[in-house]
């Protein structure tokens, strides 16, 4: 009986551990919560060869096993992270007793990152023809929703990353404003008064903003793009705007 040869395999075996912790921030500073992960991986990634044609190619096979650990390292962090800005959520309607009033004051630090010591929660507050309250406030990162500012002065206030979707600015002045990064989704804000305004960043989706006043506004060449494919800006306010 012919001697059976015996097959040699080699297995060669790289191991990535990944530990993945994310750690709960200070309340203060973020608007949303992420949710704590401890979630530590291992990922293995092998290369085996039984022909010497393998064998002879075992350093390009090494550069290979390489490329395909830091690849496959990629996707586990990937899947891993927490997909927020998918699913944000706004947090609970603040129950303290005066924080409408909070408008009146604003807050006075990160004012262009939005970073704030306590939230401005001004939810379904009422400012209507407020003429002097709010002029050149700071509100950044302040959340607007369904609040109404028909015919208040707001000029020169910074509302960086403030969220105001469905809000009512009907013929607000905002004069000097900086608007920058805001979501006006769904908003009212017709005949308002954008004279000089930053709004670079902001977004108007289904905002209604007929007759408004876009007089030498500050707004980038994508931003402008976006806003102009809004029907509701009359003739007039396009051809300030430069639109198309």
């Amino acid at each position: 009986m012919p001697t059976q040869k015996k097959r040699i395999h080699r297995e060669k075996m790289a191991t990535l551990s990944i530990p993945l912790s994310l750690q709960h921030s200070s309340p203060k500073r973020h608007r949303f919560a992420v949710p704590e992960l401890h979630s530590p991986f291992r990922i293995s990634c092998s290369a085996s060869w039984d022909s010497p044609e393998l064998k002879a190619s075992s350093s390009q096979l090494k550069e290979l096993k390489t490329v395909a650990c830091g690849i496959l390292a990629v996707c586990a962090v990937t899947a891993a992270s927490p997909v927020i800005a998918a699913n944000q959520r706004l947090p609970p309607l603040s129950t303290e007793p005066n924080r409408c009033e909070r408008a009146f004051v604003g807050n006075t630090i990160g004012q262009a990152n939005g970073v704030y010591d306590k939230p401005i929660d001004l939810r379904f507050c009422d400012y209507t023809n407020e003429k002097s309250n709010l002029k050149g406030k700071s509100l950044a990162a302040a959340l607007m929703s369904d609040a109404k500012f028909d015919g208040a002065d707001m000029s020169e206030v910074v509302m960086s990353k403030a969220y105001a979707v469905g809000a009512s600015f009907k013929g607000v002045d905002f004069t000097n404003a900086v608007l920058d990064r805001v979501n006006f989704g769904k908003a009212n804000l017709q005949g308002a008064v954008f004279k000089n305004t930053v709004l670079s960043g902001s977004t108007f989706d289904q905002a209604q903003l007929e007759d408004a006043v876009f007089e030498d506004t500050i707004i980038g060449y994508i931003d402008l793009q976006k806003i102009c494919t809004n029907t509701s800006i009359n003739a007039d306010g396009r051809a300030e705007l430069g639109c198309r």
